[in-house]
């Protein structure tokens, strides 16, 4: 007995259905979601469920330099010769930025984008609020070395939020390198490899931008990565990560760092090392 077929126009029909039913889903789908990347166990114990998930710092409170309890500030002699600020992303919402400048938060720095296919939906609520209440703001981008090349992420960076302009109040952008929250640790780079696409990412941005490129990362992501390279000490500002009362080792070459990332409560914590008038200097270029 041959077996019964379905009609052509009938397979064809189911075909079209199924495909339509696809791209609704995928139209549905926040931006970034796209990505096919999985969160590791250690994200999603941060709270990073999807590609686009991650911020700046998901990984120091993990690090092994992080003491028990994060709520403890550096010393208060640091206020007489650094400038606090924070940094926020997607997590943060429509920030209340009154409020921070009333705490005496003089910097933000913002996500901005993700590899090339997310950016945060509240960029510019938090960007242009930062900056209406007097702040000193930037914009980050979460690299994903393991989606594309560094010169190719740059552009996207650039070319939604990442930009300078010399007008006094708009600090060169931040390249995070950091865990990566979605497999490998290295992003599958070898240490060379690394270097090589940080040495793509922060070049492409110079030459769009005329401005070197802040560097943030965590001195043990560092010297695994990139076999603690100094390549980029003479250019590129340094933002290390360090969930602690002291900042600890810095990475190879950098002799002093130009921000510190030391808590995440109740919102990042950072300090600029330099008074006011040395971050408007920084922003200036």
């Amino acid at each position: 007995m041959p077996t019964q077929r379905t009609p052509w126009r009938a397979t064809l029909s189911a075909l079209t259905a199924a495909t339509a039913a696809v791209a609704s889903l995928l139209t549905a789908l926040p931006a970034g979601a796209a990505d096919a990347s999985r969160p590791t166990t250690g994200a999603r114990d941060a709270g990073i469920t999807r590609a686009g998930d991650a911020f700046l710092g998901w990984s120091a409170g993990r690090d092994a330099l992080r003491p028990a309890a994060t709520t403890r500030a550096p010393s208060a002699s640091l206020a007489a010769t650094q400038t606090p600020g924070i940094d926020v992303s997607k997590w943060q919402g429509n920030v209340d930025w009154a409020s921070f400048w009333s705490q005496g938060k003089k910097f933000a720095y913002v996500k901005a984008t993700e590899g090339t296919t997310y950016q945060n939906a509240y960029f510019a609520q938090q960007y242009n609020g930062s900056y209406g209440v007097g702040m000193v703001r930037g914009a980050y981008h979460f690299a994903r070395p393991d989606v594309s090349s560094g010169a190719t992420q740059a552009d996207y960076f650039v070319d939604h939020g990442g930009g300078w302009s010399a007008d006094g109040r708009t600090l060169p952008g931040v390249l995070d390198i950091e865990f990566n929250p979605y497999g490998a640790t290295c992003y599958g780079l070898s240490q060379a490899g690394m270097t090589s696409w940080v040495a793509a990412f922060t070049a492409r941005y110079k030459a769009r931008t005329g401005r070197d490129a802040v560097i943030y990362t965590t001195t043990s992501w560092w010297t695994q990565c990139t076999g603690n390279s100094s390549a980029f000490a003479s250019t590129n500002p340094l933002w290390v990560a360090r969930y602690n009362t002291t900042v600890g080792t810095l990475p190879a070459g950098w002799g002093y760092y130009t921000f510190w990332q030391y808590s995440d409560t109740p919102v990042d914590q950072d300090w600029f090392n330099g008074d006011l008038a040395g971050l408007s200097r920084l922003a200036l270029g």
